[in-house]
């Protein structure tokens, strides 16, 4: 089987194997969707959501983009009045220093707008790789790897790499994927790992790799 057959294969049983009720986007997508790729939009969930529930984060980036549409705005914005918009999210007086940070830095390097080059991504405060890979999928419509905690896993319990962080995943997936599923990987996965390939006892019955899947690091399982 080519590489190509093999991952056709896999995201059509993955999204197969979800229905449309629990098949719902990640928040940063759904903020993309709401604000038509906006990168500043991305950009800004992007921060919002690190250690954030998908719920908090819909919400804290609604709020604060709806004060705040783009980096000039949100450069002028005390770092007190975005901590009010933000909360409850994780981190939020650091990731409200951030955010203003990134804000100033557009504001006065590229003219209030979002660099569409991860390095200079990875150059602003506070963003990282998945971040970084995020706003460049979803702002720009560059193939990029995002690698949350869900594909981070999947990928490894799959076997399709073995690696300790997600930085390193990033890397394996890229030698190995076709680069025309990179977009579609985390939000596909993200559902897959909330509802059946879960981070405790994974539904593997439900899952149609499960005879194929070596299950690396799993212990229990249904």
């Amino acid at each position: 089987m080519s590489d190509k057959e093999y991952w056709n294969r896999i995201f059509h049983e993955f999204r197969s194997a979800l229905s449309d009720e629990v098949r719902v986007l990640p928040s940063v997508s759904l903020i993309a969707q709401e604000t038509e790729n906006d990168p500043f939009a991305v950009l800004v969930s992007t921060v919002i959501s690190l250690r954030t529930k998908d719920e908090v984060t819909l919400s804290s980036s609604r709020r604060l983009l709806d004060a705040a549409p783009d980096a000039a705005h949100l450069a002028a914005m005390d770092e007190a009045a975005i901590q009010a918009l933000i909360f409850p999210c994780g981190f939020f007086k650091r990731k409200a220093h951030q955010l203003k940070t990134i804000a100033q830095t557009l504001v006065s390097r590229y003219g209030g707008k979002v660099p569409s080059s991860q390095q200079e991504l990875l150059s602003l405060p506070g963003v990282g790789i998945k971040s970084a890979n995020l706003t460049l999928n979803l702002g720009f419509n560059i193939p990029a790897i995002c690698v949350d905690c869900h594909v981070h896993q999947i990928a490894n319990r799959m076997g399709w790499v073995n690696t300790k962080t997600p930085e390193e995943t990033v890397t394996a997936l890229e030698s190995i994927m076709p680069e025309e599923y990179w977009i579609p990987l985390n939000e596909l996965l993200v559902s897959y790992g909330q509802n059946i390939c879960r981070s405790l006892s994974p539904l593997c019955s439900r899952c149609p790799e499960n005879n194929r899947c070596p299950k690396n690091g799993v212990g229990k399982h249904r």
